[in-house]
């Protein structure tokens, strides 16, 4: 079992990079993780050598995608700088020419779905479940809450951020922001056969301009939306009885106690 934020496994004869996001089980989105993401991304967006790959696939090691951001790191002396890095990467998913893929299985919570949402597509196993939780912290999601209402119907959307609960990938497929489905344990060759069938055919220059076109008004909605949504966040949120009391409360192991302050 690799200790590693991230590890790089370049496939189809380097045309596909896969990025599997660890450790495992929960292949939490730490400071590190984040780190090790950015890089491996700006690579491909600055180094003549990526020109050929056809596709960045991210997906989870061992059973789960990700089971979002270690609250940990979720207090405000570490937040100052987590929150706007994190920020930072998910604008360079977005603005990265070549296409992402998101393979999701098991459970994709918080900062975890919010790397999902900014890729170009998704792929997930039937039975995998997606959710925002950050709400039961006292806080709330804000790449998902600029992100999501493009990405899906607004009411769904809103359910979503506003109540914490998981959706299913088959929901989230009807709703649209699933792409495909793979059957339980099928995920790799769910993404395989797209990949070969959508991306392989066509000129890696080509896609890089299509994807590119394609995902401009997510991009654009990003950078004019996150500030505003981060200085909410960090500036007021985070400063309230009630975050700071959600936080303690997953640490301890015990339920909140809200004073709605």
């Amino acid at each position: 079992m690799s200790h590693e934020p991230i590890q790089i496994q370049p496939r189809c004869e380097g045309r596909v990079t896969e990025i599997v996001l660890g450790p495992p089980p929960g292949n939490l989105v730490t400071a590190a993780l984040v780190e090790a993401l950015s890089a491996e991304v700006r690579r491909h967006m600055r180094d003549a050598a990526t020109r050929h790959v056809k596709a960045i696939v991210i997906r989870g090691d061992g059973r789960h995608f990700s089971f979002g951001a270690s609250v940990q790191e979720h207090r405000p002396d570490t937040m100052r700088d987590v929150l706007p890095a994190f920020h930072r990467f998910i604008a360079e998913l977005l603005a990265c020419p070549v296409p992402t893929v998101a393979g999701i299985s098991g459970l994709c919570l918080g900062g975890g779905f919010e790397i999902a949402m900014a890729c170009s597509l998704l792929v997930a196993e039937e039975d995998a479940r997606c959710g925002l939780p950050e709400i039961r912290l006292g806080v709330f999601p804000p790449v998902a809450s600029v992100l999501l209402p493009l990405r899906m119907p607004e009411a769904a959307a809103c359910r979503m951020v506003l109540s914490g609960a998981y959706v299913s990938a088959t929901d989230l497929y009807r709703l649209g922001l699933v792409s495909r489905l793979a059957p339980v344990g099928g995920l790799v060759d769910a993404v395989d056969d797209m990949i070969a069938h959508d991306l392989l055919p066509s000129s890696a220059t080509a896609l890089r301009f299509a994807n590119t076109a394609v995902r401009e008004r997510l991009m654009r909605a990003f950078t004019e939306r996150i500030p505003e949504a981060e200085r909410l966040y960090m500036e007021t949120v985070m400063h309230t009885r009630d975050a700071i009391e959600g936080t303690e409360a997953f640490l301890a192991k015990r339920p909140p106690v809200w004073e709605d302050r």
